[in-house]
C-alpha cells in the first residue's frame, strides 16, 4: 500500500492517461505529506524516475509522464494533481534540492518549465 502512495507523491509527473485528455484520478487520495516526509519511500520512486534504480510498474508508469506534465504544466490533471503536484515540486525545490537538479537535468535540461516553478514555489530561508 505504501508503494502505492509514493506513486502519487511524484503526481507533479502526474500518472497513466485514463482517457487521453485526463490522468487517471486512480491515486488522488493518497497521503502526500506521509510520503514526503519518508525517505524510504521517497528515495526509490526518485531514483527510479532518474534511471538509477528499479522501478516498480507503477514507477514505470509514472516515469512515462514526468516529461508531458512538466511541458503542459500538468494540464492533463486533476485539481487535486495540480495541488499534490505544487506540493511536491515544493518539497524538491526547498528540502531536495539534489534530487531536485538531477530531476530538471533529466527532463528540462534547457530550463524551460521548471524556473516557474522555482520562482514560484521556492520558498526563503531565514538567516
Amino acid at each position: 500500500m505504501k508503494s502505492l502512495a509514493v506513486v502519487c507523491l511524484l503526481a507533479l509527473f502526474v500518472f497513466a492517461a485514463a482517457r487521453p485528455d485526463v490522468y487517471t484520478d486512480k491515486y488522488d487520495n493518497v497521503d502526500l505529506d506521509e510520503i514526503l516526509e519518508n525517505k524510504r519511500l521517497f528515495t526509490p520512486y526518485v531514483k527510479c524516475i532518474l534511471d538509477q534504480g528499479k522501478c516498480s510498474p507503477d514507477g514505470k508508469e509514472l516515469k512515462s509522464h514526468i516529461k508531458e506534465a512538466l511541458e503542459q504544466n500538468c494540464g492533463k490533471c486533476t485539481d487535486k494533481q495540480k495541488t499534490g503536484t505544487r506540493r511536491v515540486i515544493g518539497h524538491l525545490i526547498n528540502n531536495e534540492s539534489e534530487y531536485w537538479n538531477q530531476l530538471k537535468a533529466k527532463y528540462d535540461p534547457k530550463n524551460q518549465f521548471s524556473v516557474r516553478y522555482e520562482q514560484e514555489l521556492r520558498t526563503i530561508k531565514a538567516a
